[in-house]
């Protein structure tokens, strides 16, 4: 499957309106392509050993999509699959008090992980010119009305976003965004067994609904910031989110492909080390 249909890299410009939303023409292959995730994972998980061993890049892959899209199973399903031991996942939530003390990537600074680990952020420094931008949020800011009645107050932030990450690319990581586009007929069926079914019960949020009815609002503020922030060093991926299995399949093809990229390989041996190595073993094997 290649993974350009799906990739934006400021190459080419997006339009979130028409972007599929499932499987499509690929449903009939589900069967193959379930068992082509497990064999992915199991590649990724073999070279997540080595990012580990190694210890000098780091990963970060970030989640963003609408209310029930799949980012909570996405994760389990995915990258449970992973050691656990190198694997960081933090749920950003709307910002307490402190957070919003502070400048907007606070907060994300303290989640990344240490290089040699991947970091999952289920939402992530996006939320800030998403839902942000959607519900005017900045104009509630305990900041100087220099800075939240500036009309470029989000295209600054997305040329923010946009160095920060590069920042972070020269320090050695990488950053992977990722957009689940699931569609509004989905979604709706989604809710619906949310407040019929006891066990989804808990997944529940009406304020759910109140975002719901912004849909046009959110489809121009993603595409606004994957347009502005998609660069070849941290690309964005929209996948579609209407089928779980298939929007599984590509985060592992995405997945298996950076790290491909990324290459690690087990740190040489100290030759100190080395050299002491039949003489430890003879004396192991006498005990």
């Amino acid at each position: 499957m290649p993974l350009k249909e799906y990739r934006y890299d400021g190459v080419r410009p997006l339009t979130v309106k028409g972007l599929a939303t499932d499987a499509g023409e690929l449903a009939g292959e589900k069967k193959a392509l379930v068992k082509k995730t497990a064999r992915n994972m199991e590649q990724a998980a073999l070279l997540q050993e080595k990012l580990y061993a190694a210890g000098q890049e780091g990963l970060v892959i970030a989640i963003q999509a609408r209310d029930a899209a799949g980012k909570d199973s996405l994760v389990r399903k995915v990258f449970g699959l992973l050691n656990p031991a190198a694997l960081q996942v933090h749920s950003f939530k709307s910002p307490g008090k402190e957070e919003l003390s502070h400048d907007y990537l606070w907060r994300i600074n303290r989640a990344l992980p240490p290089r040699g680990t991947i970091g999952v952020f289920n939402r992530s420094h996006y939320e800030d010119v998403l839902i942000a931008r959607v519900r005017q949020l900045e104009k509630g800011y305990a900041m100087p009305a220099r800075v939240t009645g500036d009309p470029e107050f989000y295209p600054k932030r997305y040329t923010q976003l946009r160095n920060w990450e590069q920042y972070l690319y020269e320090n050695g990581y990488r950053v992977v965004k990722v957009f689940l586009n699931v569609s509004r007929a989905e979604q709706k069926a989604r809710f619906i067994d949310r407040m019929t079914l006891p066990e989804k019960h808990w997944k529940l949020s009406l304020s759910d609904l109140d975002e719901r009815a912004l849909w046009e609002e959110y489809d121009d503020a993603y595409e606004a910031a994957i347009n502005a922030t998609a660069t070849p060093e941290a690309p964005w991926y929209v996948l579609p989110a209407d089928d779980k299995w298939f929007t599984r399949y590509l985060m592992s093809e995405i997945l298996l492909d950076v790290l491909t990229q990324m290459a690690p390989e087990y740190p040489a041996p100290d030759e100190e080390e080395t050299a002491r190595i039949p003489e430890v073993l003879a004396a192991l094997r006498k005990e």
